[in-house]
């Protein structure tokens, strides 16, 4: 069995190729827009969606007169409408789904496009040192770890602080890890990240508290400047560079924490929080946001994928209510941190009690006995 795994370097562009790099994705910006305004334009005036193959065919048409486009690889290009199409995709399985606001795809405002892909062609690695980019030349890249598998698309993307990176997507073939036999499930929290079945739990690493100063210091200097002027623009990027350590910092705990999990369990529960919807508590939004619950799930399924194990999300409602001896509903609010049953006498923490809930119901969906 075989699955895509990605591979992420940084790039060492000189300052003609950074040149090309902004020019391209400037390009890409714009046949995304025009590809977007002709499927809007096709649609009023025909009532009928452009598919994109269409689109495709547009694109030659605009070659004859745009002079950029001939400096983009094709392939890149056609890459970019297969973006507008995905969008219509979501867009029209959103509408389906009356939980799910639509949100019609936008149009890219400068700047707001940030990366360009060779699906197929156009790319190869010299060796450890550069990478060829079609109507680009050879980057300088540095590869910290092998690439395994084959090498399917490559993607260029430039960062918020003005840094060019290359991701590989890689097809490999799956090598499960030896099955440990054990089992857990795990609640998500901000007191603790997770609480674990066996009564573990583990703090939050609370990243952006850590940097909340800082950020706020950068981003009052960055106030103060005028509007459209170089020193401005270089504050931007320092005001980039905080937050982007703060994501480094927390991406690199929950790689850590999720590949912790996968290595010492075969099947891991999860609770399926919405998280959309929890940040609307305008006094634990900030702290949800930090906590980066779905990135750590995100990170646990396609590790697991990788070594063969298996993950499963299973609905919240009353996981902290039930009782996880008897399964009476104990109400309680959330300043309440231990779960007191009037039945069976359990006393127990809540989290730990909901993380039992959590296994339970995680067996159930895979047709185990809890």
């Amino acid at each position: 069995m075989k699955t895509l795994k990605a591979y992420k370097y940084r790039l060492y562009p000189s300052k003609a190729q950074r040149r090309v790099l902004d020019e391209t994705l400037e390009t890409c910006r714009r046949v995304y827009n025009d590809t977007l305004a002709y499927r809007k334009e096709v649609y009023e005036t025909e009532t009928r969606t452009a598919g994109y193959y269409e689109t495709t065919k547009q694109l030659t048409r605009w070659k004859e007169t745009n002079p950029y486009l001939p400096n983009v690889h094709s392939q890149v290009l056609q890459d970019v409408q297969r973006r507008v199409d995905k969008a219509y995709n979501n867009f029209f399985r959103r509408v389906k789904r009356e939980t799910e606001k639509p949100g019609f795809p936008r149009f890219k405002g400068q700047g707001r496009y940030d990366s360009f892909t060779y699906p197929q062609s156009g790319f190869s690695l010299l060796d450890n040192s550069w990478l060829r980019a079609s109507k680009i030349g050879n980057l300088k890249i540095k590869l910290h770890r092998p690439i395994e598998g084959v090498i399917k698309t490559l993607t260029l993307r430039r960062d918020s602080c003005g840094n060019w990176w290359a991701a590989f997507a890689c097809e490999v073939e799956i090598e499960p890890q030896a099955p440990t036999g054990a089992i857990i499930g795990i609640d998500l929290g901000l007191s603790s990240i997770i609480t674990t079945s066996e009564g573990a739990k583990v703090d939050p690493p609370r990243f952006f508290r850590m940097g909340e100063k800082k950020l706020a210091k950068a981003q009052r200097q960055f106030d103060k400047l005028e509007k459209g002027t170089e020193e401005r623009a270089r504050h931007k990027v320092v005001v980039a560079k905080v937050h982007r350590k703060i994501a480094n910092q927390r991406a690199d705990f929950n790689h850590k924490l999720a590949r912790q999990l996968v290595t010492d369990y075969d099947v891991i529960c999860y609770e399926d929080l919405s998280v959309s919807r929890m940040v609307h508590n305008h006094c634990l939004a900030k702290s949800i946001m930090d906590a980066a619950w779905t990135q750590l799930v995100d990170f646990t399924k396609y590790k697991a994928v990788e070594a063969g194990k298996v993950v499963v999300t299973v609905d919240p409602r009353n996981t902290t209510k039930r009782c996880s001896r008897c399964g009476t509903l104990v109400d309680k609010d959330l300043s309440v941190r231990i779960h007191d049953c009037p039945s069976c006498g359990l006393v127990i923490d809540r989290d730990w009690n909901a993380a039992i809930n959590i296994l339970s119901l995680g067996l159930q969906a895979l047709g185990a006995s809890p």
